[in-house]
């Protein structure tokens, strides 16, 4: 199947955190603090699109001041966590940003992720998504979440449009 058509008016991207920016697993610290685990390969990408002029947010009902401290150096990467109505949030974001969902990718891989998904233009999800999830994707990366499964659908449209691998690809 040609994802070209779906991939090609990809402006913005929605991400999950847990388990698509993180491998799902959460690691609780001594005080209480809950600490998951990013690729720094999906950092990459993610910021590299920041800088390629797309919009990136992330939907996520988890939240851990850590998750807010990945990415504080992510000029215009937007946070919406403790997130407990995620498609509330998507319209509001599309509202906010006057977008239309055909213009939107969202990944997710579980299913508070489901009824958001099903709203977007593109629907993508790790490799190791639930089933419910892999059932309404229209792409399943070959990574599993946290392990680059996000660089992979931003290096595939930022490739689609002809901006990755630019002459400032080896700036971070």
């Amino acid at each position: 199947m040609d994802l070209n058509p779906k991939f090609r008016p990809i402006t913005t991207f929605i991400f999950d955190f847990d388990g698509v920016l993180s491998d799902g697993k959460i690691y609780v610290q001594h005080d209480g603090e809950q600490v998951r685990a990013t690729n720094v390969k999906d950092g990459y990408a993610l910021q590299y699109a920041l800088r390629k002029g797309y919009r990136i947010a992330v939907i996520s009902g988890g939240y851990a001041e850590s998750m807010k401290l990945r990415y504080k150096d992510f000029p215009g990467m937007e946070m919406f966590l403790k997130t407990h109505d995620k498609v509330k949030m998507f319209h509001e974001y599309l509202n906010l940003h006057n977008l239309t969902p055909e213009e939107v990718l969202v990944m997710g891989d579980d299913i508070p992720d489901y009824k958001m998904m099903q709203l977007a233009g593109m629907k993508c999800c790790p490799s190791d998504a639930a089933e419910e999830i892999k059932g309404i994707a229209d792409y399943i990366s070959p990574r599993p979440g946290g392990n680059g499964a996000v660089r992979d659908v931003i290096e595939t449209v930022l490739r689609l449009h002809g901006k990755w691998f630019e002459e400032d690809a080896c700036i971070w």
